[in-house]
């Protein structure tokens, strides 16, 4: 598959922001809900006077409820619509756009450049809770409240059997032809000064529910249910484990994707694209 953009179109990459609570994901559904893709979509046929609608790839695609402060996408528009709309594109986006949604920049991408496959890295934030009235009520879209004191040092010494290469099918919703292999860079607690505890995950990629799988087992160290080998032994065993609870979307939030130098997109373009398996582990 190439990455040329079609003669007379210009690929112009959007940096953009939302919260997730009343979105029902990022992608457009046939059912008509509310997306922050159709919205995007929606609002650029409307500011550039457009017949049609132009299509968006994303970085990452959230799931319903999850929220994103450094999402990046990006859209192909003919150059005579660029040409004309480009000075003032971001200012007419934030008066079209509702205001659970923001595109924070657009600029004309580097050759190569696709916002799915340029990724070389993901980053996302948990935020969770122990405190034992709840959540800040100015908080409560954007953190969880866990029922039980949770110990940091503990789920930090879990993560660290996680890093690295793997198969993550343990912690991942199987999608038909998709490898769940995935390299995890980070994976790290931290507790800040109100109470609130962070848990960063960064990633090459990641496959469907991976990081609140992640979060839920590890919240079952931090609380005592299960031992701090407990979240190594289910990635090992390779199969999802019912014991391994999906926490709820509004804790998570896309804060960064990372991508690399402009000479070396076409590389990386070519790389994301091949199927991964781990050392060892035959062809077929």
């Amino acid at each position: 598959m190439s990455d040329e953009v079609e003669p007379g179109f210009v690929r112009v990459r959007l940096d953009l922001s939302y919260d997730g609570k009343d979105f029902s994901g990022w992608a457009k559904q046939r059912s008509g809900l509310r997306t922050v893709q159709g919205e995007i979509e929606s609002a650029l046929r409307t500011v550039t006077r457009s017949s049609e609608t132009y299509e968006l790839t994303v970085a990452g695609r959230t799931d319903s409820g999850v929220h994103a402060r450094g999402q990046v996408a990006h859209v192909d528009l003919p150059a005579e619509v660029w040409a004309e709309h480009e000075e003032k594109l971001l200012r007419r986006l934030a008066g079209r756009l509702s205001h659970d949604v923001r595109v924070w920049k657009v600029a004309e991408a580097p050759a190569g450049f696709n916002a799915r496959f340029s990724a070389i890295w993901r980053r996302y934030a948990y935020r969770v809770t122990d405190h034992v009235g709840g959540v800040d009520p100015l908080l409560r879209g954007h953190v969880l409240w866990h029922d039980w004191p949770l110990d940091v040092e503990a789920m930090n010494s879990a993560s660290r059997a996680l890093l690295g290469e793997h198969d993550f099918a343990a912690y991942c919703k199987r999608r038909e032809g998709a490898t769940t292999i995935r390299t995890l860079q980070q994976l790290s607690w931290e507790r800040d000064a109100s109470g609130v505890i962070t848990a960063t995950v960064r990633a090459d990629a990641f496959c469907h529910n991976m990081v609140r799988s992640l979060v839920g087992a590890l919240l079952f160290v931090g609380d005592g249910h299960r031992p701090v080998d407990w979240p190594g032994k289910v990635l090992a065993a390779g199969v999802r484990d019912s014991a391994v609870h999906v926490v709820r979307p509004h804790g998570l939030t896309l804060e960064e994707v990372g991508y690399p130098a402009d000479s070396e997109l076409a590389a990386r373009n070519r790389e994301a694209r091949n199927r991964r398996t781990l050392p060892g582990s035959g062809c077929c």
